[in-house]
């Protein structure tokens, strides 16, 4: 018997990132709707065959979306906020949700769950009426069908949906109304699919579930099992284990239960509630970029079928592949290259594994199992890997490093020597990114032009951005860096013990994408990486200059980590190399740095257990890099698209002198913790939404910095963005960094 297959999700982007080019096309007015749906289909299309020629037996369908799942969901179940109801057309109002508009701010975004993917935060409000619109997943469906592909339907759970939206009270008194459109949209699926499969995400279930929770899951699944039609649904989880959530679901009449083996180990725990279902053991590592240990796969699936009878194994990836590379095909010829399985190629391991299984183990699949063995081996034996002076240099840093001073007398002595005036005005790091700017990295890259006429065009842009920012009067400026391509991959270009690939691209958030640097051996810096530009701008001007460096947890959480020693020792490789870094910015004369920790947040397991041993070592980290400071030289951080109300105390402990964040969509919730909490040290509450392409005037700007006023003292607010700004262009910055720096002087005045 053959073993069944599923793939939890499929990267949406394209392979060239043929969706972000053209969304940014449309955005732009320089193609019309017509030939955006035209790509999307496109991208659907060869995705949906690619898996059919590959062997999967359970292929999505609703996986796909021009934003964000959670955005699609809200359109799904009529949960439009009020601020965009008025607009008519579905495609205009579907992107002002997504991006704002000039009337309106868009709606906010956070990180899911501990991945780099940033969702669309649903909205609920009493005057919400949920109404059921099934066309996107019908029209989806249909195109897989006349493709000869009988789809697995993608919808996040209702339990999901609402217990990550943002409401004034408990997300969950909407239960009732959300359900009924949910049952509708299984009523349309129905009419149209006799016994389609529906897969339900429901990931909320991996973070400690409540007894509501619980008790809300079976209801739910209860009344979507009943609906008529002879549909089969699926639940799925990942991240983590769900063995709460499995319990429940072991007494419902679902057709089958997804787990993550991979991320959530203690799920073979929870098995004996699966009897009778199908289990969907997700095997094949959706988040990482590893070869699949198949050897290791194949023993863990001899211990499951202790538990589940083999037939009713159907063999998947942890999670979406969403969060991997698209293909191996246009990487170079690196030896590491062979260690490496993107999307595509975890989709052929998927099949190979299921045939290994499954038996009798032909010539081809032995050969596989022998070749997988030999290279599993290769890598852990490999001198790429290890470097004895790293391991001897980062032993030399005891736990619990810490730098000079208390914050009240590193305080003291900053404002002293600082003399900036209240409600200082400065900028996240990053200024717009252009196309002749992007232009001269990849002439330098590909050697059209010399190194000197490089530095020469970085130096130009150096000198624009700070003029720029004295123009406009900000207090404390940033280089702009225009010699950076991303936060992460700058640095680990820099860095020993980082590779680097030609288009493993990565969806953020929207049309965002990046590329994580692979973390494959020892880690260590072999030369400064920023001072030479950072101390070329402070020559530039009188104002204070920030160094700007990215810190240690988020260059671990925004890569690729090997997965040989702890996160945790590759972290304090990386702390100790940006230590080095911290102390040669002061020698220069640079004495406000800014350590970046923007995916802090994200690295947080999602078992309450788990919590306080990455806050440790998390925490350390970042302490063990700033150790070098001295009480003159002021400590900044910046994190974004959080909810510190659960990490306030290891923000505390991580002791920055200032720390900015987004708030400008969230506003003052996001505050309340830092008030309630009687956080000493200073803050830069975003006031400008850079995610958005609308401009601010000064009239909102003057409302945002009330609002913040309204919960922290003047004496410890910085007036700043939401993040950088190399996304944005340069005629949305200029009008609008204009209007923030005379907001705040009306304050002052």
């Amino acid at each position: 018997m053959a073993q069944k297959t599923l793939i939890t999700g499929y990267p949406r982007i394209g392979g060239n990132r043929e969706l972000k080019k053209a969304l940014e096309s449309y955005w732009a007015g320089e193609i019309p709707l017509d030939e955006l749906k035209k790509t999307a289909f496109a991208l659907r299309k060869t995705h949906w065959l690619f898996q059919k020629e590959a062997g999967i037996d359970f292929i999505s369908v609703n996986d796909f979306s021009y934003y964000d799942a959670m955005l699609d969901t809200c359109v799904m179940l009529g949960a439009i906020p009020q601020r965009f109801r008025s607009i008519k057309d579905a495609d205009e109002r579907y992107f002002a949700m997504a991006r704002g508009n000039a009337a309106s701010l868009a709606m906010s975004m956070t990180k899911w769950f501990n991945t780099n993917y940033h969702y669309i935060v649903p909205e609920l409000d009493d005057g919400l009426v949920f109404k059921a619109d099934s066309s996107k997943i019908l029209s989806e469906y249909k195109e897989a069908r006349e493709l000869g592909i009988e789809g697995k339907i993608n919808i996040i759970g209702p339990l999901t949906f609402l217990g990550l939206s943002k409401t004034a009270g408990d997300p969950y008194d909407y239960f009732d109304e959300a359900l009924g459109a949910y049952i509708q949209v299984l009523r349309d699926i129905a009419a149209h699919a006799q016994g389609a499969l529906i897969q339900f995400d429901e990931p909320i279930f991996v973070r400690d579930p409540s007894p509501k929770q619980l008790d809300l899951l079976k209801k739910a699944y209860a009344a979507l099992t009943a609906v008529s039609g002879k549909l089969r649904i699926l639940v799925t989880t990942y991240f983590e284990h769900s063995n709460e959530a499995t319990a429940v679901l072991g007494g419902l009449p679902v057709w089958g239960i997804g787990l993550d083996f991979v991320h959530g180990a203690r799920n073979i725990e929870g098995l004996r509630a699966v009897a009778g279902k199908r289990l969907i053991a997700g095997l094949v590592d959706g988040r990482n970029i590893w070869v699949n240990d198949a050897e290791k796969s194949l023993a863990l699936l001899e211990d499951i079928g202790r538990f589940v009878p083999a037939e009713d194994i159907v063999i998947s990836t942890s999670c979406s592949l969403l969060h991997a590379p698209y293909s191996l095909e246009k990487e170079g010829g690196s030896p590491l290259v062979q260690w490496l399985a993107f999307a595509q190629e975890k989709v052929r391991e998927l099949v190979f594994i299921a045939k290994a299984f499954a038996g009798p183990k032909t010539p081809e699949i032995s050969e596989w199992l022998r070749a997988n063995k030999a290279l599993i081996a290769a890598r852990k034996s490999s001198p790429l890997i290890t470097d004895p002076d790293t391991a001897k240099r980062t032993a030399s840093f005891g736990a619990g490093v810490s730098r000079e001073g208390t914050f009240a007398e590193r305080n003291a002595v900053q404002k002293k020597a600082f003399a900036l005036p209240e409600l200082p005005t400065t900028t996240i790091g990053s200024f717009p990114q252009t196309s002749q700017l992007r232009a001269l990295r990849r002439d330098v890259k590909a050697k059209r032009i010399t190194e000197e006429a490089y530095e020469a065009g970085i130096k130009r842009v150096i000198d624009e951005c700070i003029a720029f920012q004295e123009e406009v009067g900000l207090d404390v400026l940033v280089h702009g860096e225009p010699e950076r391509n991303d936060m992460v991959e700058y640095f680990g270009e820099m860095l020993k013990g980082f590779h680097f690939t030609n288009n493993a691209w990565v969806q953020s958030y929207g049309s965002r994408c990046v590329k994580p640097p692979i973390i494959y051996g020892d880690v260590s810096r072999p030369y400064p990486m920023t001072v030479k530009w950072i101390a070329y701008a402070q020559s530039k001007t009188a104002k204070i200059m920030k160094g700007m460096l990215t810190g240690p947890v988020t260059i671990l959480n925004w890569s690729f980590v090997r997965d040989d020693i702890p996160r945790s020792a590759v972290a304090r490789q990386i702390a100790v190399s940006l230590y080095d870094e911290v102390v040669d910015l002061q020698a220069v004369g640079i004495r406000i740095v800014q350590v970046d920790e923007a995916a802090f947040k994200e690295g947080y397991p999602l078992r309450k257990e788990n919590v306080a041993a990455y806050e440790n070592w998390a925490v350390d980290a970042f302490r063990l890099a700033v150790s070098g400071a001295k009480k003159d030289t002021q400590i900044h951080t910046h994190m974004c698209y959080s909810d510190f109300s659960d990490s306030i105390h290891t923000i505390e402990k991580m002791d920055a002198d200032v720390i900015t964040i987004e708030t400008a969509r969230s506003g003052n919730r996001l505050l309340a913790v830092f008030q309630e909490r009687g956080y000493a040290n200073e803050i830069g509450p975003g006031v400008y939404d850079i995610h958005s392409p609308r401009i601010p005037d000064k009239k909102e700007f003057i409302e945002q910095i009330k609002s913040r006023l309204e919960v922290l003292a003047k004496d410890k607010i910085w007036v700043n963005p939401d993040c950088g700004l190399k996304t944005r262009k340069w005629e949305e910055v200029k009008p609008a960094l204009k209007n923030m720096v005379e907001a705040a002087r009306t304050f002052r005045r």
